[in-house]
């Protein structure tokens, strides 16, 4: 990728002074970071921690754990309201069949098990705080939400996407909908028990939900602006097998055009549909509408800190460094030659930029942490 990084051997450490040394040059698209302030001068409501970690999908959980293994002091910082990142927002009903030693597991019940592992160690993890700066001086980062501010002597991003949330339905006639039988999250599927619902989307979202609500609702309808889907072919081929049986409708070249309440409830009872081709509508039933339009994510202030992106993503070397000293990344936010998105390689990339920042904060420490089997914070021999 034609980018150079310091050699991590040499890289410069927090100190009494709180001198540090800026990365080598480097190419491609780079963000200018901040100057130190003497914000640090200022009280600060939170404790400092050796490790802040930004993102609480599965890697930046396994790197809270793995941290507190290292037995380094860490927190989480995370802009949605929940652990999980998207396997917890987006898709927490959907199986996963890739991650080791798991047949297949469901992503909320991973979440669960990386939550509970997480929180092995008492560290914190504050969620429903969106990161609007990051600021140094005197050898401490300062990361700075909408809700506090975070001392810290390093940072590992693992913010996934960044932030993001669900793409809503444009039709202003939806608005007043919204948590009223409009939903663009599903957390439960039985919540949807006997009620006609309607899909809106082409993509896996959509025809994933629609095929598992589809044994779950009364009706379950998808509709799409085009014929052309975004979806894996067997999950396409197995909905139409369910409008096939009469357990499903497809409407393709249509959106919606209008939420009508005919009960005087505060719940629809109807939607229009409208074809976008003929220019016609069509009243059906309808008690509930999950918009499956993909989400709108935003890298925020990070983009600002002096690394370089790719493509909305950050390019670290084989230690996970960002080229800016103090700061690695892991996980789907990441790039380097032969980047996989997967969770399973996440897990490596917080393991690898855990040990790193453990080892630039504590150089007494070795980077290889042994193996936990023997480790005396778990009970075993100690090596």
């Amino acid at each position: 990728m034609g980018v150079a990084f310091p050699d991590s051997s040499r890289s410069a450490r927090p100190d009494s002074t709180g001198e540090r040394s800026e990365p080598g040059a480097r190419k491609g698209r780079r963000s200018t970071p901040p100057a130190p302030t003497s914000l640090f001068s200022l009280p600060m409501e939170h404790p400092v921690k050796d490790i802040t970690i930004i993102g609480a999908g599965p890697a930046g959980l396994f790197a809270l754990f793995y941290a507190g293994m290292r037995q380094a002091s860490a927190q989480i910082v995370d802009a949605l309201p929940e652990a999980g990142g998207q396997l917890a927002a987006l898709y927490p009903e959907k199986y996963i069949f890739d991650v080791a030693g798991y047949p297949q597991v469901l992503a909320r019940d991973l979440v669960k098990q990386l939550v509970g592992q997480a929180g092995r160690f008492g560290e914190p993890i504050h969620l429903g705080q969106r990161v609007t700066g990051l600021e140094r001086h005197d050898g401490l980062f300062v990361l700075h939400t909408e809700k506090g501010d975070y001392p810290t002597k390093a940072i590992i991003v693992a913010a996934g996407i960044g932030a993001f949330s669900p793409r809503r339905l444009p039709q202003p006639c939806a608005e007043p909908w919204y948590g009223r039988g409009i939903y663009d999250i599903v957390t439960d599927p039985k919540q949807f028990a006997g009620r006609r619902v309607v899909i809106v989307g082409g993509g896996d979202s959509a025809f994933d939900w629609a095929t598992q609500l589809s044994g779950v609702a009364t009706h379950v309808c998808l509709v799409h602006r085009s014929d052309r889907f975004r979806a894996h072919g067997a999950t396409v081929a197995q909905f139409q097998g369910d409008v096939t049986a009469g357990r499903a409708s497809l409407y393709t070249f249509h959106e919606l055009n209008d939420v009508i309440c005919r009960s005087g409830s505060e719940r629809f009872s109807h939607i229009v549909l409208r074809d976008v081709k003929a220019k016609t509508t069509t009243e059906i039933e309808a008690d509930v509408v999950l918009p499956m339009l993909g989400f709108v994510s935003d890298m925020g202030p990070i983009a600002e800190w002096g690394m370089t992106f790719e493509r909305d993503e950050i390019v670290v070397n084989q230690t996970m460094e960002t080229g800016r000293e103090g700061v690695w990344a892991a996980g789907d936010v990441t790039t380097y030659p032969g980047k996989l998105k997967l969770i399973a390689c996440g897990f490596g990339e917080a393991a690898t930029a855990v040990n790193q920042a453990v080892h630039w904060i504590y150089p007494e420490k070795k980077v290889a942490p042994g193996h936990s089997s023997n480790m005396a914070l778990f009970g075993q021999k100690d090596d």
